[in-house]
C-alpha cells in the first residue's frame, strides 16, 4: 500500500478552509427559492410589459406584430410572471411565518429550472405555431407549480390559523390545477369542435386569472398591507364576508362565460362589486389607521386595490353592454387592451411593484445578516431605496395605464389614425416605461446595498 503524501493529505484541509472563507465572507450569500421566484417573476413580467407596448405601438401606427406574439405576451405575462411571483410570495411569507427567518436557503433548482425552461419553450411554441411543444412546455410548467405548491402546503401546516385559511387557498390552487387541465384539453381539441375549443379556453383563461391569480392576491394582501402599516386590519368582521363572496362570484362568472349567459355573469359581477368594496373598504380604512402612510409599497396595494374595483365595474358596464344587438358602445380590439389592462397594469403590476417594494428589503436583509439586531437599519435602508422617486414612479405607471383608457374612449370620435390617438399612445406608452425603468433602477440599487455600506454610512 502507498502512503498518502502530504501535499495529498493537505488538498482536503484547504479545500475544507476555502470553503470555510466563503461561507464567512460578507459576500457569499445564499437566496432561498422565494427571492429567485419573485425577481425571476417580476423580469418576466418587463418582457411581457415591452412586448405589450411595441403591441400598442404596432397596432395604432398600422404595422401590427404577428399574430404568434400575443400569445407570448399573454403566457409571458401570467406564467412566467404572475404565477411565479404568486408562488414566490406565499413561500417568502410561509417560510418567514414559520420559522422566524429563511434559514433555509432551499433554491430547489430543478424546479426552478423546469418552471422558466417551460415558459421559455412555450414562447418558442407558440412562434413556431407548434402545439405539440407547447403541449409539452405547459406540462413541465404544471409539474414545477405542483411541486412549489406541495412545498407551500407543507410548510403551511406549521402556520397559525387565519384568515381566509388554507381552505381558501386550496380552492384557488384547484383553479390553477383547472386552468393547466383545461390549457391541454385547449390544445387536444379537435380543430373543427369550436364549442370544444371556445369552452377549454375560457375554463382555461377565467380559471387561470381569476380563481388563481386574483383569490391568492387578495388573499395574500389581506395580511401584507398591516404588516408594511405596522397596524392590524380595520376590520376583521369583513374578512369572513369577503373571503366566502369572492369564490362564490368567481365560480359564478365562469359558470356565465362556460354557458354563455349574461345573466348569470351579471349576477356573478354584482355580488363580486359587493365584495371587492368591502375588501377595498377594509384596506383603505387600516390605511387611515396608520402613521407609516409614506412608502412605495402602501401606495402601490392602495392603487391596485382602486383599479381592481374599477375593473369589476368595467366587467359589469361590458357586460350590460352586450345585452344589446348591436351592443350600445361599439367594443373593439383597443377597448378589450384597455379593459384587461386596468386589471393587469392597474391591479396586478401595483401588487407586484408594491409587494416587492416591501418583500425585497425584508428577505434580502434576513438572507444576508445572520444578526437579528443589524437587520433593521439595513432593511431600513434598502426601504428608502425603494421609497425613492415614489411620487413619480407610480403616477407614471398609473397614468399611462389611464392613457390606454383615454385611448380606447376617442376611438369612438375620431379615427385610429388621427393624431389625438398617435399623441395619447406615445404619452401612455413613454410613461408606462419610465415607470418601469425607474423601478427596476431601484431593484439594482436594493440588490447592490450590502451590509457592510449600510453599516459604515451609519
Amino acid at each position: 500500500m502507498v502512503s498518502p503524501s502530504a501535499t495529498d493529505t493537505a488538498r482536503p484541509i484547504i479545500f475544507i478552509s476555502s470553503i470555510d472563507r466563503l461561507k464567512s465572507c460578507p459576500m457569499a450569500y445564499r437566496y432561498d427559492s422565494s427571492i429567485v421566484l419573485l425577481l425571476i417573476g417580476f423580469g418576466w413580467l418587463m418582457l411581457a410589459s415591452f412586448i405589450g407596448v411595441g403591441m400598442v405601438i404596432g397596432l395604432i401606427l398600422g404595422t401590427p406584430m404577428p399574430p404568434w406574439v400575443r400569445p407570448a405576451h399573454v403566457h409571458a405575462a401570467l406564467v412566467g410572471g404572475v404565477l411565479q411571483m404568486v408562488l414566490g410570495g406565499f413561500l417568502a411569507m410561509v417560510s418567514s411565518t414559520t420559522t422566524g427567518r429563511l434559514s433555509s436557503h432551499q433554491t430547489y433548482p430543478f424546479t426552478l429550472l423546469a418552471m422558466n425552461g417551460g415558459t421559455a419553450a412555450m414562447l418558442v411554441g407558440f412562434w413556431l405555431r407548434h402545439s405539440p411543444t407547447v403541449g409539452a412546455a405547459g406540462l413541465l410548467v404544471a409539474g414545477a407549480s405542483l411541486r412549489v405548491i406541495q412545498i407551500l402546503w407543507t410548510r403551511s401546516k406549521h402556520v397559525p390559523s387565519s384568515k381566509p385559511g388554507r381552505l381558501y387557498y386550496a380552492v384557488s390552487f384547484l383553479a390553477l390545477l383547472g386552468s393547466l387541465i383545461g390549457a391541454e384539453a385547449l390544445l387536444l381539441s379537435p380543430a373543427g369542435d369550436q364549442w370544444m375549443y371556445g369552452n377549454a379556453r375560457l375554463a382555461h383563461i377565467h380559471l387561470g386569472i381569476l380563481g388563481f391569480a386574483l383569490l391568492t392576491t387578495m388573499g395574500a394582501l389581506r395580511g401584507v398591507l398591516p404588516q408594511i402599516l405596522q397596524v392590524p386590519q380595520a376590520h376583521s368582521g369583513f374578512t369572513s364576508l369577503v373571503f366566502i363572496g369572492m369564490p362564490v362570484g368567481v365560480a359564478g362568472l365562469i359558470v356565465g362565460f362556460l354557458n354563455s349567459s349574461v345573466t348569470i355573469e351579471l349576477a356573478a359581477g354584482g355580488l363580486l362589486f359587493i365584495t371587492t368594496l368591502l375588501y377595498a373598504l377594509n384596506q383603505f380604512q387600516t390605511w387611515l389607521a396608520s402613521n407609516h402612510r409614506h412608502h412605495a409599497a402602501s401606495d402601490h396595494v392602495l392603487i391596485g386595490t382602486f383599479f381592481l374595483v374599477l375593473t369589476v365595474i368595467l366587467g359589469l358596464l361590458v357586460g350590460i353592454n352586450s345585452l344589446s344587438t348591436p351592443p350600445a358602445m361599439p367594443f373593439g380590439t383597443l377597448h378589450v387592451v384597455a379593459y384587461t389592462h386596468m386589471a393587469f397594469i392597474g391591479f396586478l403590476m401595483n401588487t407586484a411593484m408594491g409587494f416587492l417594494a416591501y418583500q425585497i428589503p425584508l428577505l434580502l436583509s434576513t438572507f444576508r445578516l445572520s444578526s437579528h439586531k443589524k437587520r433593521p437599519s439595513y432593511q431600513q435602508r434598502l426601504t428608502a431605496i425603494m421609497d425613492r422617486w415614489r411620487a413619480i414612479q407610480i403616477s407614471s405607471l398609473n397614468m399611462g395605464a389611464m392613457g390606454l383608457a383615454v385611448i380606447a374612449a376617442l376611438t369612438w370620435n375620431v379615427p385610429l389614425r388621427s393624431v389625438s390617438i398617435r399623441v395619447a399612445m406615445w404619452i401612455s406608452c413613454g410613461l408606462l416605461v419610465l415607470s418601469i425603468l425607474l423601478f427596476l433602477i431601484k431593484l439594482a440599487m436594493a440588490w447592490g446595498e450590502r451590509p457592510e455600506a449600510s453599516a459604515s454610512a451609519s
